[in-house]
C-alpha cells in the first residue's frame, strides 16, 4: 500500500508539469500581438518595444515559461490593464460567486437525480421507469442557454416571480441571493441531475439484485426499509464519487450560464476578458 501511494505521489510532479506546459503552450496560440494590442492606436515602435520588454515578450519561450511558473507559484498573475487591478484579486473576487452557483446546482442535481433514480430502479420495466429515463435523456440533450432563456421568459417576464439577471451577495440579502441563483443553478444542474439519475438507477438495480437484499425481504422487512436502509446505503457509494467529480465540472461549466443570467462570476470574467481583449487576464505571456 505504501509503495502504491508513493508511486501515485511521484506521478503528481510530471502530471502537473505536463498540464502547465499544455496550458502555457495553448495560450501562446492566442491570435494577435499582445504588445500591439496593449499599445492601442499608438503604434510607436518605441512603445511596442517597451511593452515587449516589460512583459518579457522579447524572451525565448523557455524563459517566459519559467517566469510564468515563478509568478504562478508566488501568486503573481499580472495586472489587468483595463481594470487596473491584479488578476489574482479579480479571480479571488469572482470565484466564490461561481463556487456558490456550482454548489447550489450540485444540491439541486442531487435532490432531483437521486430520488428519481431510486424510483426508476424500484419501478424497473414499468411506465414510470421509461418516463423517468426519457426525462433524463431530455435533460441531457437540452442546451443550457436555451433552457435559461425559456425560464427567464416564464418566471421573470410572464410571471414576474424571479429576477432575470444579476447577483446579490449573501451578506446583503440571503433571500435575494437565493432568488437570483435559483434559476441559473437549476439550468446548470439540469444535465447533471439527469446523469445522477442514470447512475443512481444503475447502482440501485445492481444492489437490489444482491443476495443480502433478498435475505432482507425474506425476513419480512418492509420494501421501504429494504430499499432505503439496506439498498441505498451501498448504492450511494459510486454516486457520491460522481458528485465530487460533478462539482469540478459544474465550476468549469458555469461559463455559459453566468453569461445568460449576467452573474459576475469567474466564467463571466473569462468571457468579458475575451471580448474586451484583456490579454493579461487570459494570457500567461503577460507578466510584469
Amino acid at each position: 500500500m505504501t509503495t502504491f501511494l508513493l508511486r501515485r505521489i511521484a506521478l503528481i510532479v510530471p502530471t502537473l508539469f505536463f498540464v502547465s506546459v499544455l496550458i502555457f503552450g495553448l495560450q501562446q496560440l492566442l491570435p494577435g500581438d499582445p504588445a500591439m494590442a496593449l499599445a492601442g492606436e499608438d503604434r510607436d515602435p518605441a512603445v511596442i518595444a517597451f511593452l515587449r520588454q516589460k512583459y518579457h515578450l522579447d524572451q525565448p519561450l523557455p524563459v517566459r515559461y519559467a517566469l510564468w511558473i515563478e509568478g504562478v507559484v508566488h501568486g503573481n498573475l499580472g495586472e489587468s490593464i483595463r481594470i487596473k487591478r491584479p488578476v489574482f484579486d479579480l479571480i479571488a473576487e469572482k470565484l466564490p460567486v461561481t463556487g456558490e452557483l456550482a454548489l447550489i446546482a450540485l444540491l439541486i442535481s442531487l435532490s432531483i437525480g437521486i430520488p428519481a433514480g431510486i424510483i426508476a430502479a424500484v419501478k424497473n420495466g414499468t411506465a414510470v421507469d421509461y418516463g423517468t429515463t426519457m426525462a433524463a435523456l431530455w435533460g441531457l440533450s437540452i442546451p443550457n442557454f436555451w433552457l435559461g432563456i425559456l425560464l427567464i421568459l416564464l418566471f421573470s417576464v410572464e410571471l414576474g416571480l424571479l429576477p432575470a439577471s444579476g447577483f446579490v451577495s449573501p451578506g446583503e440579502s440571503l433571500r435575494q441571493n437565493l432568488l437570483t441563483l435559483i434559476m441559473p443553478a437549476f439550468v446548470l444542474g439540469n444535465a447533471f441531475a439527469a446523469g445522477m439519475m442514470r447512475h443512481t438507477r444503475s447502482a440501485m438495480l445492481q444492489v437490489l439484485g444482491m443476495d443480502y437484499i433478498r435475505a432482507a425481504r425474506a425476513k419480512g422487512l418492509s420494501e421501504v426499509s429494504v430499499v432505503l436502509r439496506h439498498g441505498l446505503r451501498n448504492a450511494l457509494i459510486p454516486v457520491v464519487t460522481l458528485a465530487a467529480l460533478d462539482f469540478g465540472a459544474l465550476l468549469s461549466g458555469a461559463v455559459l450560464t453566468e453569461q445568460v443570467f449576467t452573474i459576475p462570476g469567474f466564467g463571466k470574467l473569462i468571457v468579458d476578458a475575451v471580448f474586451n481583449r484583456a490579454y493579461v487576464v487570459l494570457n500567461p505571456r503577460l507578466r510584469t
